[in-house]
């Protein structure tokens, strides 16, 4: 942390700490995790939605087609947020996105809600490089009824409050005329390496492994940061039939660290899964360069 640099270090990574310490401190003091965590969060998103009262017992229909994880890994104030927005949408027709800024005020919070789609993430992804805003992490859940509720916190897409407002209209229209439209994707341009990464080269690692619980697999990435990366990996996901469930992207300089949480039938046997990590490596080379395989 001492060795952190202004230009590394931001709000995103700062909430890392402070969850970190909460979660210490919750743990030490013996609270159950799961059962603790749940039942605090409902309460103090209820308090939330007092401040800003909507419809008494509203929000029960719409937290009754979320499943525990989403309570877990969302905090209070996004539940309660995402309450406002959508008790009355829960069977929208069209796409809602909204977007607000995080308390630090250096990004922006994007909600989606909309009907689930395999090519979700990638699109989302291709909106956000094609504005030039960077997603550092993704939260990603379906309804009961087959919804898709995405969280993403974008960083440092405006520089003062001023511009709020203009980020806002730029994420809600821009993005929810992208899902609308439903236009074919194009395939990623050609990657454009920079000059410190051509003679500082990083070589890139994929590595796929089953989680602790065995409900997801994790895709772990690390590479030198280039253009369209994101999509690049979202855009095989897609072609290999996987899902992303969740996301923590980081970018340290040059060097990108990416962790996904996945499922598909691919991954259930070695030879189609030591296939696709070959497939992500090959995207994330830089010609010339030794590259390697750190497969579970």
């Amino acid at each position: 942390m001492r060795g952190t640099g202004p230009k590394i270090w931001n709000a995103w990574k700062g909430k890392l700490l402070e969850d970190l310490f909460w979660k210490t401190w919750r743990y030490l003091c013996g609270e159950p995790y799961a059962g603790g965590i749940l039942e605090t969060h409902k309460i103090r998103a209820l308090e939330l939605l007092q401040d800003d009262p909507i419809p008494t017992g509203a929000h029960k229909q719409f937290w009754s087609e979320l499943d525990t994880t989403y309570f877990l890994q969302n905090d209070p104030q996004e539940i309660a947020w995402h309450a406002r927005q959508l008790y009355y949408r829960i069977n929208t027709l069209v796409p809602v996105v909204k977007a607000r800024a995080v308390p630090a005020g250096d990004g922006v919070h994007v909600m989606v809600y909309t009907s689930d789609q395999k090519d979700l993430f990638l699109r989302i992804c291709k909106f956000f490089e094609h504005i030039d805003y960077s997603i550092v992490e993704a939260k990603i859940h379906t309804t009961k009824s087959g919804y898709a509720l995405d969280s993403f916190l974008v960083l440092n897409p405006f520089k003062s409050a001023g511009q709020y407002r203009d980020v806002t209209r730029i994420v809600e229209h821009g993005l929810k005329q992208e899902l609308e439209q439903q236009l074919p994707l194009k395939s990623p341009s050609q990657v454009r390496v920079s000059r410190h990464l051509k003679h500082f080269p990083i070589t890139p690692e994929v590595g796929i492994e089953p989680d602790e619980r065995g409900a997801y697999h994790v895709l772990s990435i690390v590479a030198g940061d280039q253009p369209e990366l994101l999509s690049r990996v979202a855009q095989v996901l897609v072609g290999s039939d996987v899902r992303v469930h969740g996301a923590k992207v980081n970018t340290m300089g040059e060097r990108a660290e990416d962790i996904f949480l996945i499922t598909g039938k691919i991954l259930n046997e070695t030879k189609t899964l030591i296939k696709l990590e070959e497939e992500i490596l090959s995207i994330l080379q830089i010609p010339n360069k030794l590259t390697k395989i750190k497969s579970g």
